[in-house]
């Protein structure tokens, strides 16, 4: 999701080469990508990867996108976003369109058309509820609309709430439309609560089966540790370029506890970043992991941490920072 902002056509092919030599298959993208949004570069990612994308053999990559939720940034379909069967349709094809491909294995709900704090923005308020919403179902319609077309293959959500995922679920269920089969929400070292204490049993295989796609494993970078050692590379790192964007992984309790994760990987002999993916990878409640470089370096360094297992004691030790700070970024 850097790429278009952070990085050029070139260097993105680059990667997507290295990695997929590497047995990597699954690609996430969105509409509204890359990050930090806006109008002027939307659609760069997905134009990235589309170049990248005609010369490969299709079947070899899992392509994923994502539709954004309710929002008033016009720029992105022209009007105020909402998930609703006309705009899903038109999203689609948009995204079809700069990808240069025929479908989508998988297209998911960027965040949810009702209101929800997104974004470690605070706890819910029912006073900010909407009137009009569009209905779980009418949003099941829009996406048997392109499965049914031939243009998308699966459907799942993010950023979603054991609330929205139930009633998806539900409405899935109550009316034969397709269900959810992810939800891609963040999930790392320091934001791990919310899934692990509640939307893990509802995710579960044996209740809605519903696979994670762990984002943000490295919580934007922080993890990594680069934000306490320093080096060269930190005035183009990502808090440093775009001051205030995911600022709580920067605060004061997250760079307390990144500390001790950044110890308890020396300890064990490996990166802080090896420390943090590898931990992700292992976790039962994750299907797949979704990293972001920035570099090629970096995209190496993320990939060496999937063949890695931490020891029973490594783990422990994990444990035991997380029962001092649970989410840090919350505080």
């Amino acid at each position: 999701m850097t790429w278009g902002q952070q990085n050029t056509e070139q260097e993105a092919h680059h990667q997507l080469s290295y990695a997929t030599d590497l047995g990597v298959n699954f690609i996430d993208t969105a509409e509204m990508y890359p990050v930090p949004p806006k109008a002027e570069t939307k659609g760069f990612t997905d134009n990235y990867i589309g170049s990248w994308l005609r010369s490969q053999k299709r079947d070899n990559i899992v392509l994923a996108s994502k539709v954004a939720g309710y929002s008033d940034k016009t720029w992105l379909r022209g009007k105020e976003t909402r998930v609703n069967p006309e705009q899903i349709e038109q999203s689609v094809n948009d995204s079809l369109q700069r990808l240069q491909t025929d479908h989508l294995d998988l297209l998911q709900i960027h965040w949810p058309d009702r209101y929800l704090p997104l974004f470690g923005s605070g706890i819910y308020d029912p006073q900010k509820e909407r009137e009009g919403d569009v209905s779980y179902e009418e949003q099941l319609r829009g996406l048997e609309n392109v499965i049914e077309a031939g243009k998308v293959r699966h459907v799942g959500v993010s950023n979603e709430t054991s609330y929205g995922v139930m009633r998806f679920i539900q409405a899935a269920e109550q009316s034969g439309l397709p269900r959810m089969a992810s939800i891609q929400n963040v999930y790392s070292l320091l934001s791990r609560v919310q899934f692990d204490t509640d939307l893990a049993e509802v995710c579960a295989p044996r209740q809605c089966n519903v696979g994670l796609l762990a984002y943000s494993p490295l919580a934007g970078g922080a993890l990594s540790g680069k934000y306490i050692k320093g080096g060269e590379d930190l005035p183009k790192a990502r808090f440093n370029i775009f001051p205030g964007y995911m600022a709580r992984y920067n605060a004061s309790p997250a760079r307390t506890a990144v500390g001790e994760y950044v110890e308890i990987a020396l300890k064990y002999g490996m990166t802080p970043t090896q420390l943090a993916l590898a931990w992700c990878h292992q976790r039962s409640c994750v299907t797949s992991t979704i990293i972001g470089a920035t570099s090629t370096k970096q995209l190496k360094e993320n990939i060496s941490a999937f063949d890695m297992e931490l020891p029973p004691e490594c783990l422990a030790d994990i444990e035991g920072v997380y029962r001092k700070y649970k989410d840090p970024t919350m505080g």
